[in-house]
């Protein structure tokens, strides 16, 4: 497939392993043994090999998990290494690897480096100890702070730091400090989620101590204003960064560039079809090598569906969504497709339109699941 001025490609590698399920989590991760991570390497491996070429340049690609950082660097390297045989990267591509710490040791960040690692993303959570331990991490922030210094001193100028809020027991307070205590760092990017109670996670069995809706507002906005002190813009509903480093992936997933998921129960976006691979090992470790046995949910989408992802993953971007941008990939006006919906929030004061792109208001973001709902009706 040739560029023709398309958008750049981006790819997603899971890997699934973790030292241990945290009490919020329900993504797709487990711990396993070497021998399992060394079967799943090679699964992915024939996955790459397997999949149509494509020659649009790859502008990103994030391995997520679960824990990247905890197998060993030779999986990511080959991993690397066999992307680059099959796709073409931009000389600039972005490159990230997620890790936690108490993984990181100077030979696996050299090494990461060496293979084209760029950005290091590091759950942290909270510089709070206590809430460590109540979230299930594996590390105190002792072991954060030495796995920071050792990404420094391995050279990596891009890095990202994961904070929650809203956690069992938090308050305001503890949650000011954890966010200055960071941004004192000098991270170049801070991503800060408010924690959500999955159904079927530990925390999910529990009675759990967790802040007021009002409480859970005002550490919002703290947020905001204390990372904006430190000289970070949000730049999406929970992500703030430095001038000139956006996490490009991330903003290739709201603006809808097509991506590629590899790995065990990754989702793709490719071609105006949405489809996720298998959520079974076993089905995975067999048939990776032959991509269509692998594929679940496949979906192709309609216009209409289009039109409504570009609404709902675009105004999760602090900028908004542009008119100009949909007409040149729809054909209609955006007023037209969705006046009714945009017109009734900005009369509520939820959401403004200025010089052709329209945003959530700041106190619209805090009601901004609701909004979105309404693009689907």
């Amino acid at each position: 497939m040739k560029n023709n001025g398309c958008p750049p490609l981006e790819i997603y590698v899971h890997i699934p392993f973790c030292a241990r399920k945290c009490a919020y989590c329900d993504f797709l991760s487990f711990p396993a043994g070497e021998d399992v991570q060394q079967a799943y390497t090679k699964a992915l491996i024939k996955e790459i090999q397997a999949l149509p070429k494509d020659e649009r340049p790859v502008s990103s690609v994030f391995a997520g998990g679960g824990t990247p950082s905890l197998v060993k660097e030779d999986f990511i390297e080959e991993i690397l290494d066999h992307l680059r045989k099959t796709y073409t990267f931009s000389p600039d591509a972005e490159i990230t690897l997620e890790a936690n710490p108490g993984t990181l040791t100077k030979e696996k960040l050299r090494r990461y480096k060496a293979a084209g690692v760029n950005r290091i993303s590091l759950g942290l959570q909270s510089c709070e100890d206590r809430e460590l331990a109540l979230l299930g991490r594996i590390h105190t922030y002792r072991d954060f702070l030495e796995s920071y210094a050792r990404v420094r001193e391995a050279g990596f100028s891009n890095v990202n730091i994961d904070l929650m809020f809203a956690l069992p027991g938090q308050t305001l307070k503890t949650w000011v400090s954890t966010l200055g205590t960071v941004a004192a760092l000098s991270p170049e990017h801070i991503s800060a989620y408010s924690l959500i109670i999955e159904e079927g996670t530990p925390f999910s069995k529990r009675k759990l101590s967790l802040p007021d809706e009002e409480e859970e507002y005002r550490m919002y906005e703290e947020t905001g204003a204390v990372l904006e002190r430190y000289g970070y813009r949000q730049y999406e509903i929970s992500n703030y960064a430095k001038e000139g480093f956006p996490c490009r992936h991330n903003i290739g997933y709201w603006k809808r560039y097509d991506y590629i998921g590899i790995g065990l129960g990754a989702a793709s976006l490719y071609l105006g079809e949405r489809f996720s691979n298998t959520r079974s090992m076993k089905e995975y470790l067999s048939m990776s090598g032959e991509p269509d046995k692998i594929r679940r949910e496949r979906t192709v989408l309609t216009r209409r569906e289009e039109m409504e992802e570009f609404m709902i993953l675009g105004l999760r971007m602090t900028e908004g969504v542009s008119e100009q941008a949909f007409w040149q990939q729809f054909g209609e006006k955006l007023d037209e497709v969705y006046g009714k919906v945009l017109n009734k929030y900005t009369d509520m004061g939820f959401m403004e339109q200025e010089q052709g792109w329209w945003r959530f208001s700041r106190k619209g973001i805090h009601v901004s699941n609701r909004i979105l709902a309404e693009f689907l009706e």
